[in-house]
């Protein structure tokens, strides 16, 4: 009987951290959740805030543009601290400060107050966004990473699915305060699953933060940020654009000088010495870019050209990220067996089918002829996601491991922010023939059907260029 007993408990302690890996992931995964749809779901309450605050578009902006500027300029300072301090604390401290904030947000009584609670957001989201991918990598085996990574990509995607719908519904509902104050059940759940399950990071030797690094970097990553943003309200010829661009470039020198010096730097360069992890990083930038941008055209395609509600643009921009989302873990078990590379290659090949196709769309067309085109573009985007981001984090020490997610996260960010004013000049440029200041509202159908369709038949160039990159970098492994 004590021999039974001994092995029933053997058995379940054997079982246990497979059970706690998996509630590790959900722990993440709610975190991840609510970052992702949080970045999207304020977009569709702007006019609202418009109107109910009192404010003007110029302000509102600040609504959305002050969250994005704190994750991106802090992002790699939060990985580096992840990787000295350990990564569950900051975790935690991200969530907290991510549900106390909506919380402040959804109170806010002006446009100001709200502005500032978006900022403290994004302190809060900074931390989720850096960390989350290292802790699952941590936790999972090396055996299972695609399937962990494929899981946390599906969740990426279900948040950028959900966002734009959900908060559509609920402003409809119950107001515009309720997209923020919907993020308290969820904080509240994740911090309790992430202070229960997710275990301490082992402790390294003692490393001394670079304080001057970090805020070097953070100019940088600031002043292109407003420069891209700036450069689509003023013009990239305009003067404030210009001197912010010119300054990141002048810091982004500076900073590479100061941590190639320094015994601890916040960014080990070294680490870019692996082939493996810099042309990964630097594809998943270019598709990144890519997507990002060009999906900026398809709702004046949708509304201007085939005149459907936004409810219907909604949905059927929706389709996308929901493929996507479901392909990911698919395509995780796939790199655990296969491999990388070939799992890399075929998802951006299918986003070049994508692109290519719907670059055919005309004025003509029904909703099963717009499914049909996307439909390959989400297949590729939910294939290529986890096997880069294992690529990448799987190039790593284990000690850097913060840090790689931290640059994991802004290849995500600044592909938008690159790719969003470039495929709008691009789409504004071939649709309006070059005429500057002219009303993209105005024109005629035949016009911007010609825009959107070059723009995505230079999106699917793009993604041959990364298709290029991935299959040097297979080449260059083999012969390893």
């Amino acid at each position: 009987m004590n021999d039974r007993s001994e092995e029933h408990q053997s058995v379940k302690d054997s079982q246990q951290p497979s059970v706690r890996k998996w509630r590790v992931m959900l722990g993440i995964g709610l975190g991840v959740l609510m970052y992702t749809i949080d970045t999207s779901i304020v977009n569709i309450a702007l006019p609202t805030l418009i109107e109910n605050l009192h404010t003007d578009f110029a302000t509102v902006q600040w609504v959305g543009l002050s969250y994005i500027l704190v994750v991106t300029s802090l992002v790699l300072g939060a990985a580096r601290l992840g990787d000295m301090l350990g990564k569950k604390p900051l975790y935690l401290g991200g969530l907290v400060v991510f549900t106390v904030s909506s919380l402040l947000c959804g109170l806010a009584p002006s446009i100001e107050v709200l502005i500032a609670a978006r900022a403290l957001q994004g302190f809060g989201a900074v931390m989720i966004s850096a960390l989350g991918a290292a802790i699952i990598v941590e936790v999972f085996p090396t055996s299972e990473r695609g399937k962990a990574l494929g899981i946390i990509g599906a969740v990426v995607s279900l948040g950028i699915a959900l966002g734009p719908s959900v908060g559509g519904v609920l402003i409809g509902i119950a107001g515009w305060r309720s997209i923020f104050l919907v993020n308290l059940p969820i904080g509240i759940l994740a911090t309790f699953v992430v202070t229960k399950y997710v275990p301490h990071t082992r402790k390294t030797q003692p490393q001394r933060f670079d304080f001057w690094g970090s805020v070097a970097i953070s100019v940088v990553l600031v002043c292109f940020s407003l420069g891209m943003t700036e450069g689509q309200r003023y013009g990239f010829t305009s003067s404030l654009p210009l001197g912010l661009l010119f300054l990141g470039a002048i810091g982004l020198v500076g900073f590479i000088v100061l941590e190639s010096r320094i015994a601890q730097p916040m960014l080990d360069l070294s680490l870019f010495r692996s082939r493996t992890f810099s042309l990964s990083l630097l594809t998943g930038w270019l598709v990144f870019m890519t997507l990002g941008g060009s999906s900026i055209v398809i709702p004046f395609f949708l509304q201007l050209v085939m005149h459907y509600p936004i409810s219907h643009i909604g949905l059927l921009m929706a389709v996308t990220p929901v493929i996507g989302g479901l392909v990911s873990p698919l395509a995780g078990n796939l790199t655990d067996r296969f491999g990388t590379r070939s799992i890399m290659l075929t998802g951006i090949i299918l986003m070049t089918i994508g692109c290519l196709a719907i670059s055919t769309l005309d004025g003509n067309i029904r909703d099963l002829d717009y499914l049909l085109r996307v439909i390959p573009l989400g297949l590729g985007w939910g294939m290529f996601q986890s096997p880069n981001n294992s690529a990448i984090l799987g190039a790593v020490p284990p000690q850097r491991l913060g840090i790689a997610s931290g640059l994991l996260s802004l290849t995500r960010t600044l592909g938008q922010t690159t790719g969003l004013p470039l495929f709008a000049a691009i789409f504004a440029a071939i649709a309006l023939g070059g005429k500057n200041g002219s009303d993209l509202s105005l024109a005629a159908s035949e016009a911007i059907v010609s825009g959107f369709q070059g723009t995505f038949q230079i999106a699917a160039l793009l993604l041959t260029i990364a298709a290029a990159l991935t299959m040097l970098l297979w080449r260059m492994e083999s012969q390893q």
